[in-house]
């Protein structure tokens, strides 16, 4: 008696076909956080050729970390929103401005970097004023954008295989975490220099910086799940290993949230 072979798994896509399934908003997101990516790569050879700290309101680790998180977050983004039920034209129209923003925050930290003085916190002429404003308006338009993303990842069960609904929220509920304590940074840095500690706001944010940064990726945490319903495990096994990188991931912030604490 023959015995009929298993079926297969479906084939991944090719990235050509990936490309191609893409809507001109997605492409236009992607090719900007790519864009903003490169960036950032430039100038770790800008560093390497000029040298200068690494530490301090100066320096070009700005525009590195800058352009890398913001491409990186902004390409993820772009991925993971796919998977939440949102109105096409309301995606569509918050990944446009998302990416707007994400160009505003990192042009205006790396003008300022090439012209040697700080990008935030900055109010000693008419126009470093207008620039650290802006990057502070930009990063309120960034806090309502990602809300309305986070508040629709709850509302609604993402779709997406097995782990990825878990690693969706909670990504974008660590991300909230990270915009809040961003939001910190600035709160206490703005108090400071308006009561004429400008020095000391530029260092009042270093406790924050770790929570800030590892909260910001979080995002990133459901490429596992993509990842493994390429292989050939259980759903039940692949939800679990999605749990443990959320729960190690969680701890993480937790740490540098606890760090942040005690160094206030």
């Amino acid at each position: 008696m023959a015995v009929s072979a298993p079926p297969s798994r479906p084939s991944a896509p090719s990235l050509a076909a990936h490309a191609r399934a893409l809507r001109p908003v997605e492409r236009l997101c992607h090719i900007t956080g790519l864009l903003l990516v490169v960036s950032g790569l430039v100038h770790v050879l800008v560093l390497a050729v000029d040298g200068g700290p690494w530490d301090g309101p100066v320096s070009w680790r700005k525009p590195i970390t800058f352009g890398l998180s913001f491409g990186l977050t902004l390409i993820a983004l772009t991925w993971v929103t796919s998977y939440l039920r949102v109105a096409d034209r309301r995606r569509t129209a918050l990944l446009a401005v998302l990416a707007a923003d994400c160009v505003v925050e990192v042009g205006g930290i790396t003008l300022q970097a090439w012209r040697r003085v700080p990008s935030h916190l900055n109010m000693e002429t008419p126009f470093d004023t207008a620039v650290s404003m802006t990057l502070a308006v930009g990063g309120g338009v960034l806090v309502v954008l990602l809300t309305v993303f986070a508040v629709a990842s709850f509302r609604h069960r993402p779709a997406g295989p097995a782990g990825m609904p878990l690693a969706l929220r909670s990504g974008f509920a660590v991300l909230l975490v990270a915009l809040a304590s961003g939001a910190a940074m600035i709160a206490r840095g703005v108090v400071l220099t308006r009561t004429g500690h400008q020095e000391a706001a530029y260092h009042s944010t270093a406790p924050l910086k770790p929570l800030h940064g590892v909260g910001l990726h979080a995002v990133l945490v459901p490429a596992l799940a993509l990842l493994l319903s390429r292989t050939s495990w259980a759903e039940r096994t692949r939800r679990r290993i999605v749990a443990a990188a959320v729960g190690c991931y969680a701890a993480a912030v937790a740490g540098a949230g606890i760090w942040a604490a005690v160094r206030l």
